[in-house]
């Protein structure tokens, strides 16, 4: 069973904006801390944020910290990433994670991985 489903990537102009989402079925995110990472072609899988079980913390890799924000919404099972000012560099796909807890912009334990959502930046 697919327990996490991403959704909202799509092709965006460079300095665009574009929000992912992430949707739970079968399991409730307020167990979990919730990560984002993502991954272009030949490149390592790489935490981009995470957010806390109970969301008073957030955590951001440098790289887009001040341009991305993460935010848990548990009534609804969902979480989002808005990213604003994007950069060709962004480009990867996105995937959503589900975990024991953040490390940084990382989370640690995993246990449920989405599909992924692919981001393109492009003039």
């Amino acid at each position: 069973q697919l327990h996490l489903v991403e959704s909202g990537g799509g092709l965006v102009q460079p300095g665009g904006s574009l929000t992912l989402s992430c949707e739970a079925s079968g399991i409730t995110l307020d167990y979990y801390a919730i990560g984002w990472f993502r991954q272009a072609p030949g490149q390592e899988r790489r935490g981009v944020s995470c957010i806390t079980v109970s969301g008073d913390r957030t955590h951001y890799a440098d790289s887009v910290k001040g341009r991305f924000t993460m935010s848990r919404d548990d009534a609804k099972n969902t979480v989002h990433l808005q990213m604003a000012n994007l950069k060709t560099e962004d480009t990867a796909k996105y995937y959503c994670v589900a975990g024991v807890k953040c490390e940084y912009s990382v989370v640690a334990g995993v246990n449920y991985w989405g599909r992924g959502t692919q981001v393109t930046v492009s003039s």
